[in-house]
């Protein structure tokens, strides 16, 4: 049997609306350019892009954005937008890791935010973004801590509940990574049935190749 997985193609059309999702890309587009200082010499890839809320506030500051994601109709809204803001330095790429598909490219960052706890195996998207940057590139992501699966009203596709900070670390330097350090990009307030206003914080990993 197939397992469930989150219909992101069915909720392109009104992500933007969600004020979740854009107040996270906010609090961690500002946590991104703070920490890693983007320049117009680096290539940049958005794992995980979605619409474009994180990888748009990078596109005006470095030589390229390459937008990444399992959805087309993700991916249909970001081109959508590079169109309309006449933006000449962002493509996309459509690869689902979950299914085997592989990313092209050589970047000098990488970027994700709230998208590893959709990905099975951690270890093996770590060791693909390795080989995606080139020599001191830098990877930067943002997720959630650890926490019960009350964040997703529904869990379908959701493959950890949160993450520990310091078991990633380890994990990232057992893949060659350096470097490697993490803070709180920011907190997001949800609505919890039942169980009222709960706080989340989402936290931001860097580290280096």
């Amino acid at each position: 049997m197939t397992e469930a997985r989150t219909d992101f193609d069915k909720l392109a059309a009104q992500w933007d609306q969600n004020p979740v999702p854009v107040r996270i890309a906010l609090g961690v587009g500002e946590a991104i350019i703070r920490e890693t200082s983007p320049d117009p010499t680096m290539d940049v890839l958005d794992f995980g892009c979605g619409t474009g809320l994180v990888l748009l506030r990078l596109q005006p500051l470095v030589k390229s954005v390459t937008g990444v994601d399992s959805s087309p109709a993700m991916l249909e809204k970001l081109q959508e937008k590079f169109i309309a803001q006449g933006i000449a330095n962002g493509s996309t790429q459509l690869v689902d890791f979950e299914q085997g598909g592989r990313i092209s490219g050589s970047f000098d960052l990488i970027v994700s935010s709230m998208t590893l706890h959709h990905v099975s195996d951690t270890a093996e998207i770590f060791a693909q973004w390795y080989g995606l940057l080139k020599q001191n590139g830098r990877v930067c992501f943002a997720d959630l801590d650890s926490e019960d699966g009350s964040f997703h009203a529904d869990n379908a596709g959701v493959k950890h509940f949160g993450f520990d900070r310091d078991g990633l670390a380890q994990l990232l330097t057992r893949t060659g990574f350096r470097e490697v350090r993490h803070l709180t990009a920011t907190t997001v307030a949800r609505e919890i049935e039942g169980k009222g206003t709960r706080e989340f914080p989402v936290f931001l990993i860097v580290a280096r190749k």
